[in-house]
């Protein structure tokens, strides 16, 4: 039996939207989310920066094909929440950063954008598929993860963040 690509997980992941507590069985409390700094289009974002907001750490790839249909919804939620509390990271996971500027290029958005080509933050959040958000709260809390993207759940998803805004 062959061994499957990383790539190729990574594919199979995004095609299967799961919403996925952040909250283990045994335990009340959410996760915390891991700290990250990482440079971005406009200089460094830094997690901490972020406390106090509810927000939307959202990591993509240039070649991942939901993250396509993903970057519209997310600047749309974006422009609708923003004013309330509320904003997004998104995270790119591309080695060559020209990829995914080519990418954003296609995408106008005006969230911030910062860029992990080592995929350490990934990493800490335990990412495994394409594209994976994450709702943080405004303590720094996980309040939920979401793997891949269908648009039939984005009116769930929404709510979750009306829910959530501190404001």
């Amino acid at each position: 039996m062959k061994a499957w690509s990383l790539a190729a997980a990574l594919l199979l992941a995004a095609a299967i939207p799961l919403p996925v507590s952040a909250k283990s069985p045994a335990a009340s409390t959410p996760a915390a989310a891991p700290h990250f700094s990482l440079p971005g289009r406009g200089g460094i974002v830094d997690s901490d920066s972020l406390r106090g907001k509810l927000v939307l750490v959202d990591f993509w790839a240039s070649w991942c094909g939901p993250c396509q249909q993903s970057f519209p919804w997310m600047a749309e939620m974006y422009a609708r929440y923003s004013g309330k509390g509320f904003t997004i990271v998104a995270v790119n996971l591309d080695k060559e950063r020209g990829l995914a500027e080519e990418f954003l290029g296609k995408h106008n958005v005006a969230f911030p954008v910062a860029f992990d080509p080592s995929g350490k933050t990934a990493k800490a959040y335990q990412v495994w598929g394409m594209p994976t958000s994450f709702l943080v709260g405004p303590k720094g809390e996980i309040l939920s993860t979401h793997m891949g993207f269908d648009p039939k759940n984005s009116a769930a998803f929404e709510a979750a963040i009306r829910q959530g805004c501190p404001q």
